[in-house]
């Protein structure tokens, strides 16, 4: 039995944006990119058989607490993590079930909510899932001081450099290329322009990259519907229906660690192998197509790339983005979106993303991003660890597409502009006064409490360290009850900066109600929170989420 055609008819996404910037949790983000693909597909929620959701940093089964807050309806939820291919991982899997014959709708839907700054480890007493991939770079270029990510990108580079001769002008044609293309996209982190010195003269961050050269960490959402041909038809969506023709993932291959090459590790083999066997599946080849969305998480990669996807022969890379076959006018345009440079890179919420621009694209939505004449597109996104994916589309049925005319275009308005914000930003910093610690004389608790001297110090920590407001992004209320039972309140503002400690009750995220001598051991180490709540000593209302991150200020 020949496998079933495969559809995507609807796509959404929210804007990228810098970690702690909006506040906001994952669940909204959700929210906000599966109602818009929902939206863009015309169809109700209770249409969706199953959703697989990905994500890399979160706990289990956070992808049902994201599709909870589009709808409950009993449908089976797969949670995916496969690093920063997740996204294209979680429609992998979509597509598969609809092939396959398993379901006729299913919401592909990738989120990460971040923490600033570069990707670190998060458990330390097992084998890391790098280790393998690490070992090659320490054994082959050394490990330097900094991030990983950097180094093994920038060695590549490096290697790239020193075997064909590449240049570091030619890297940052790369960045000043999305940058530019960036300035048109409304979901982009990052729309400024940039010129080629200013990208160069950036601070150095590993080899040939500099900091405009590498993506940033991003908070974000994105979701696709994928269907059958016969829901297509059903729902009489020809127009918009945008086809998988072909869709590979491939993981690490023995090149990737047996050759000792900087850029084989990164996954150029994957990226080859995952783009051959797409490209013989559909019957065509890269000249066929003329918009590319590929992983340039650093300019590194996306040079590399170019050679990987045979768009030109190895070595050739730094010609093609130096003779402007990259961008509008040239042979491909690649990154119209501004890419993982400028657009932002929201782990699980990438591929889910360029599968957005790509079907925008193919519809002929993007207006002043829009590549002409559109047939066939191409989608790369890479994990290190490791998997590659790599997606063909053209439209299902082209003589049945017609001209965007809906009020509301997804493409060039990250929001409806006739209808409210779904998450509000972050509202303008309060005034010292408004959000710091009672003056002496004024202490948030009463000097006989043992808690006032944890608030005092709680506070302390708050001034000395602003990256807290951006990790917790809330504010909370500890209502702390004395020995005689009478509640004293007291407010933790950890999301609008300057943040502090102040007497009172407030607008909380969360609010916690303790008594002095229950705090004091929780802020000491002494009581485990989550014991204290299971135990009935911490009593919790609001978003639970707040709660769980108090990890961060106990101890």
């Amino acid at each position: 039995m020949a496998p079933r055609r495969v559809f995507v008819v609807g796509v959404g996404m929210t804007k990228f944006e810098k970690p702690g910037r909006r506040a906001w949790d994952y669940p909204d983000m959700a929210k906000e990119a599966g109602q818009k693909a929902l939206a863009d597909a015309g169809i109700d929620y209770k249409e969706v058989q199953q959703a697989v959701v990905g994500y890399v940093y979160g706990d289990s089964t956070a992808g049902q607490r994201a599709v909870y807050q589009i709808g409950i309806t009993g449908i089976p939820i797969v949670n995916v993590n496969n690093n920063c291919s997740t996204g294209s991982t979680a429609l992998y899997s979509a597509k598969q079930l609809v092939e396959g014959g398993l379901a006729e709708c299913v919401l592909a839907l990738g989120f990460e909510k971040m923490e600033p700054g570069s990707l670190g480890i998060k458990f330390t007493d097992r084998a890391n899932p790098l280790d393998e991939h690490i070992s090659v770079l320490a054994k082959t270029r050394g490990f330097g001081k900094g991030p990983f990510a950097p180094q093994m990108f920038g060695n590549a580079g490096v290697e790239h450099m020193e075997r064909y001769g590449s240049t570091m002008e030619q890297f940052a044609r790369v960045a000043e290329k999305n940058h530019k293309h960036s300035a048109n996209n409304p979901y982009s982190q990052f729309r400024d322009v940039y010129s080629l010195e200013s990208i160069m003269k950036s601070p150095a961050v590993h080899g040939p990259l500099t900091k405009l050269q590498c993506c940033p960490t991003s908070d974000g959402a994105a979701a696709a519907i994928v269907v059958s041909e016969d829901f297509v038809v059903r729902h009489k969506l020809q127009g918009q229906a945008v086809e998988i023709l072909g869709m590979s993932m491939v993981t690490d291959l023995p090149s990737s660690f047996d050759e000792g090459s900087a850029i084989k590790v990164v996954g150029f083999d994957m990226s080859q192998k995952a783009a051959d066997d797409v490209f013989r599946k559909a019957g065509k080849t890269i000249s066929d197509v003329q918009v590319v969305e590929l992983h340039d998480c650093f300019s590194a990669n996306e040079l590399l790339t170019y050679e990987a996807l045979r768009m030109c022969p190895p070595g050739k890379g730094g010609k093609l983005v130096e003779d402007g076959q990259v961008t509008y006018g040239g042979k491909w345009v690649v990154n119209p979106s501004g890419g993982l440079i400028s657009k932002g890179h929201p782990l699980g919420a990438t591929g889910l993303a360029q599968c957005a621009e790509l079907s925008w694209q193919l519809r002929g939505m993007a207006t002043n991003r829009q590549v002409p004449n559109t047939k066939y597109a191409l989608q790369h996104n890479l994990g290190l660890g490791g998997a590659a994916v790599v997606t063909l589309y053209a439209m299902g049925w082209p003589d049945q597409v017609r001209p965007f005319s809906k009020p509301y275009n997804p493409a060039i308005h990250a929001e409806d502009p006739t209808k409210p914000k779904v998450v509000s930003p972050v509202p303008p910093a309060a005034s010292p006064s408004s959000s710091s610690s009672s003056p002496a004389g004024g202490a948030v608790v009463p000097g006989n409490l043992k808690s006032a001297a944890i608030f005092e110090q709680l506070s302390k920590r708050i001034a000395s360290d602003p990256s807290l407001i951006g990790k917790v992004a809330g504010v909370y209320q500890f209502n702390i009850k004395d020995a005689s039972g009478a509640v004293h309140a007291v407010t933790v503002d950890l999301k609008t900066a300057p943040g502090g400690v102040r007497k009172g009750e407030s607008k909380a995220d969360c609010t916690l109600t303790i008594s002095d001598e229950d705090f004091v051991k929780m802020f000491t180490g002494a009581l485990n929170p989550q014991q204290a709540f299971m135990k009935g000593q911490l009593k919790i209302q609001g978003n639970m989420s707040f709660a769980m991150k108090l990890n961060q200020l106990v101890g």
